[in-house]
């Protein structure tokens, strides 16, 4: 049988997972990182993107959008604590498509008052909800 961790997925807002899983796929900004039981300690910052929480050998990962972060790993217990995360099927389109083009807006309109990597890291996070949405839609 499988080795298997506790895992916790918290927003400011909720916590989105709380459970086991035999493997978890996080966005880090170094690359896309895999942890399994057993892995040694680390922390990583995390870029936005999709979270993908393996319970079970053959079963389908249960994504999470996290909009950055970090990740805490213990041999037997993985914590996110992510500025915001979404489970996959609370997604909305329409909202993600907005803040996009509020940031593009945003970064074409530059002033004096204008924070330029508050604009980027909002641009970030709208393409990478995006994204995500894109690739589930492929995926059903």
């Amino acid at each position: 049988m499988p080795m298997t961790m506790h895992v916790d997925v918290v927003s400011a807002e909720e916590s989105i997972y709380s459970g086991t899983a035999e493997m978890i796929a996080a966005p880090a900004e170094e690359g896309e990182v895999g942890v399994y039981a057993g892995h040694l300690q680390m922390l990583v910052r995390l870029n936005p993107g999709e979270l993908r929480i393996q319970e079970k050998e053959g079963a389908e990962p249960q994504p999470v959008f996290v909009s950055g972060g970090v990740m805490e790993v213990q041999p037997r217990h993985v914590t996110v604590l992510a500025d915001t995360a979404v489970r996959a099927k609370d997604l909305d389109e329409a909202e993600a498509l907005e803040a996009k083009k509020r940031a593009e807006e945003a970064l074409a309109d530059k002033q004096a008052d204008f924070d330029y990597a508050k604009a980027q890291a909002e641009l970030a996070e709208a393409a990478a909800r995006l994204q995500m949405i894109e690739k589930l839609r492929r995926r059903r």
